[in-house]
């Protein structure tokens, strides 16, 4: 494995459905608003199949507990009603993700399958050195997305507006201050092309 590749799977268990997760995970411009500590802006470029998915493409500014910021974009590749999608990405990573959903009972098992290359030079020239860092960057911003997750869910079930009053914001992220502004939309939306 090249020091800049990367292979994680993470598995989240949350009291939902297969429909309710693919709803959430799959509809990317609501990222900011519940998972907030690693999704700072979203564009849809192209919004692919109508009832599925298939095909949109996704531009996303990210970052972990570390303070630097990630641009990159996907593909939705394939679809697999109710029970996940892959993502084909490019930019800052290149790779593929897989997200699997699987009822069990009242509960969601959830696993996401991510492997890709790092592009951004800090990453791509410094994985030598610090890939355990940037391993733990990861699973600390997959940490954030479990808790953020159960926590939307039970705003979707609070039965009154104190109830989802009482139900604490997800976690924001860190270095804030130190956040640049987000990259401005590029004209461009291929992949054939470079996408700054």
């Amino acid at each position: 494995m090249k020091n800049n590749a990367y292979h994680f799977i993470t598995h989240w268990r949350v009291p939902s459905t297969c429909e309710e997760v693919t709803r959430l995970l799959g509809h990317a411009p609501d990222l900011p608003r519940w998972w907030p500590s690693v999704y700072l802006n979203v564009w849809e470029l192209e919004k692919g199949d109508p009832a599925t998915g298939l095909g949109k493409i996704i531009r996303l500014y990210t970052k972990g507990w570390l303070p630097y910021t990630l641009v990159w974009q996907f593909q939705v590749t394939e679809v697999n009603h109710s029970h996940g999608f892959r993502l084909d990405a490019w930019g800052d990573f290149a790779g593929r993700g897989i997200w699997t959903f699987a009822q069990d009972g009242n509960a969601v098992n959830i696993t996401y399958d991510w492997e890709i290359t790092a592009q951004k030079p800090l990453l791509r020239d410094y994985s030598f050195l610090f890939k355990p860092i940037f391993a733990a960057n990861h699973e600390w911003a997959m940490r954030m997305g479990e808790r953020s997750l159960q926590l939307e869910l039970a705003r979707r079930r609070a039965q009154s507006p104190e109830e989802r009053a009482r139900i604490p914001a997800p976690p924001g992220p860190t270095f804030a201050a130190f956040i640049p502004r987000a990259p401005k939309l590029p004209p461009l939306n291929s992949k054939s092309r470079s996408i700054a």
